[in-house]
């Protein structure tokens, strides 16, 4: 059965009224091994073939805890369990961007408030439909077992909140995935958002002036460097040692709140497009109290760089360029599309030949020695034949931020 899209405010009282020209949202949402981020990133690419479309992952909206504590170096904010308003104000703000670059509509996927649900009054940028897709209570406990790495503890947790959604959200429009392949599931979303979104067309969207995010100073640590070189979980493991440590600092990568396509064929990166998202999701950040935060993502140039600091005019960017040779850039290739590696949204090395892997590989390499004639980086921290906590170690002790 097919259902309009709800705007996000019918009553002016209840908040800031929807912007008319609201960009299309679909939010896919339900509890973790539910299938949300596979479903939403096969929609995404179907779509990017024939409308410039965005996408993005609800969690890489939300890497910002409450101070550490003693007990917990990631604990959540007490005035938002679960950072679901943080997180979807930075969507509110990540879709008026996208906007401006040209998109005419956006995917997202993540968890939700087992109560409040989607609230999209925090989103006056946003047409939002939603979605929920659940699956019968032994195919999740299959499911996150297959992930490996959660516990009794942390299943019993994810069943416990999918029986909330059901209890909570009963008229919701929802997509059982029990037995059914991602075709099957994105045919009956499909079904269900009738045939979201519809209304959006197949012109190409004006493109805007990006919004201006103003914000006080701080300091970002960018880690850079060739693909495959151990920028995310480099960058992982220095964000985990500096909150651990009682130092209060968020994440991002950049590839992951980048995510936009316009029609057609693949295209190269917008660094504008990125630099604005990175300069939203600070303020939003910011006004936590939040002053400094780990970045992962690449630099093509120095007028990447440039084109970020001009997005941040009052914050400190310091850049740290990992190298590697290019044996150890092939190794790293071959892993990551064999599987391993961090599990995120758009991995363009997993499940590729070994003849394209080893092209990605020659072509990582020509861009580290590219990188490294042009002296790329205020940091240079070299990764053949160390771990990730050694390197990690090193990066925060040349920053200085160990003290």
């Amino acid at each position: 059965m097919s259902r309009e899209p709800v705007p996000a405010h019918t009553d002016a009282s209840a908040g800031p009224a929807v912007d008319a020209a609201a960009l299309p949202v679909l939010w896919l949402y339900g509890p973790p091994a539910v299938g949300k981020t596979t479903v939403a990133w096969t929609l995404f690419t179907e779509l990017s073939h024939r409308i410039p479309t965005a996408y993005v992952d609800l969690d890489q909206l939300g890497i910002c805890y409450a101070p550490p504590s003693p007990d917990n170096w990631a604990p959540e904010p007490a005035s938002d369990p679960g950072r679901h308003r943080r997180q979807a104000r930075n969507l509110n703000l990540l879709a008026a961007n996208v906007r401006a670059a040209g998109a005419r509509c956006l995917v997202a996927s993540g968890v939700v408030h087992a109560v409040r649900g989607v609230e999209a009054d925090l989103l006056p940028q946003a047409a939002v439909t939603c979605c929920r897709l659940r699956a019968e209570p032994p195919e999740l406990r299959r499911r996150l077992a297959g992930r490996g790495g959660a516990g009794d503890e942390a299943v019993e947790e994810v069943l416990a909140y999918a029986a909330e959604l059901d209890r909570n959200h009963p008229a919701d429009r929802c997509v059982d995935t029990t037995g059914r392949d991602v075709a099957e599931v994105l045919k009956l979303v499909r079904g269900e958002t009738g045939g979201w979104p519809a209304r959006s067309g197949t012109a190409t969207a004006p493109v805007r002036p990006f919004p201006r995010y103003p914000a006080g100073p701080g300091e970002i640590l960018w880690l850079c460097g060739a693909t495959a070189v151990g920028k995310s979980t480099v960058g992982w493991q220095v964000y985990a040692t500096l909150s651990r440590a009682g130092r209060r600092t968020a994440f991002v990568d950049l590839d992951q709140i980048g995510f936009y396509r316009p029609a057609g064929p693949g295209s190269s990166r917008d660094h504008r497009l990125r630099a604005s998202n990175l300069a939203a999701v600070w303020q939003t950040y910011q006004a936590t109290g939040l002053e400094r935060l780990v970045v992962v993502g690449p630099v093509d140039d120095a007028e990447t760089l440039r084109t970020y600091r001009a997005a941040l005019p009052s914050v400190r960017i310091i850049l740290c360029r990992l190298h590697a040779g290019r044996d150890s850039l092939a190794e790293r290739v071959v892993l990551r599309g064999r599987g391993q590696g961090p599990l995120i949204p758009g991995d363009a090395l997993k499940g590729q030949s070994t003849a394209r892997l080893r092209q990605i590989a020659d072509e990582a390499a020509a861009d580290a020695e590219a990188l490294e004639g042009a002296a790329v980086g205020d940091l240079r921290v070299d990764t053949d034949g160390r771990t990730v906590p050694d390197i990690a170690g090193e990066v925060v002790r040349r920053l200085g931020w160990s003290d």
